[in-house]
């Protein structure tokens, strides 16, 4: 199989073939991009870790840290992790609350790629001694 026919099925990959890319400055502007799952016929976890997850308070403008774990099964089509590293990046000057946060990335992939079962988890550090810990789940 040459190089360039390899490739081919990934053509839409917009994100990937580029060296560099700049962050999005809100989710709005970022787009998750797939491909095709490699065994649709089987149910199987993908995890997507993200210990460096930054946001902003939209209250205090004060960062907010936290760390994302995506689980999904998928159904015909997998998140591409460039475009999700981007995504995320995208959050870093959004003010939203966390619990806001983790359902709009549930939604945002159960929109993209149509998985058969997600969750996102996020879990943010400590602000005034309390830690918080958002969980969203798909199907409902």
């Amino acid at each position: 199989m040459t190089r360039h026919s390899a490739a081919k099925p990934y053509a839409e990959l917009t994100l990937l073939q580029r060296s560099r890319q700049p962050y999005p400055t809100a989710p709005d502007q970022a787009r998750l991009e797939t491909f095709p799952n490699p065994q649709p016929g089987r149910d199987y976890t993908i995890r997507l870790d993200c210990p460096e997850f930054t946001s902003i308070c939209p209250v205090t403008g004060q960062p907010d840290f936290g760390h994302i774990v995506i689980e999904y099964v998928p159904h015909r089509r997998c998140v591409e992790s460039k475009a999700l590293k981007l995504y995320l990046g995208a959050y870093r000057q959004y003010g939203a609350f966390a619990e806001a946060i983790v359902n709009r990335i549930l939604d945002d992939l159960v929109q993209t790629c149509r998985p058969r079962r997600a969750t996102v988890t996020g879990d943010f550090t400590p602000r005034g001694g309390i830690a918080l810990r958002v969980t969203a789940s798909h199907p409902r």
